[in-house]
């Protein structure tokens, strides 16, 4: 699955640089830059260029080598500990069984751990 996410991100990339440099190109290349004709096109190449560099910095930012700017680090592992201890003692999961985790591996908020306790009930057969 790795290397098939990299293969996706380099293509991605590539092609986002090849759709700037056509808006570098067409910039150069053109007499008058400031027709609509030439501003249309390479705002139509730097808008492909941004829709292929999305996906990469996405995958970067889910890995976590991403660095965001404004966003605290120290302040991720205070709110998950704060969300941990404002759990109420009796919950549905002993201390001993591992936290309940979405499909990204993320620990479920609260509700969805009480929705999915009271569906593990046993039900009262008709």
């Amino acid at each position: 699955m790795k290397r098939e996410a990299l293969l996706l991100n380099l293509v991605c990339i590539i092609a986002a640089l090849a759709f700037v440099g056509l808006a570098v190109f067409n910039a150069l290349t053109s007499f008058s830059f400031l027709t609509t004709d030439n501003l249309f096109v390479t705002l139509v190449c730097l808008l492909m260029a941004l829709l292929f560099i999305v996906n990469p910095l996405l995958y970067l930012k889910d890995e976590g080598r991403l660095p965001i700017p404004f966003l605290k680090r120290d302040a991720l592992p205070a709110q998950t500990a704060a969300a941990g201890r404002a759990l109420p003692s009796s919950s549905p999961q002993s201390p001993s069984s591992p936290p309940l985790l979405d499909a990204k591996g993320r620990a479920v908020p609260p509700d969805v751990k009480s929705m999915v306790a009271n569906m593990k009930q046993k039900q009262p057969t008709p």
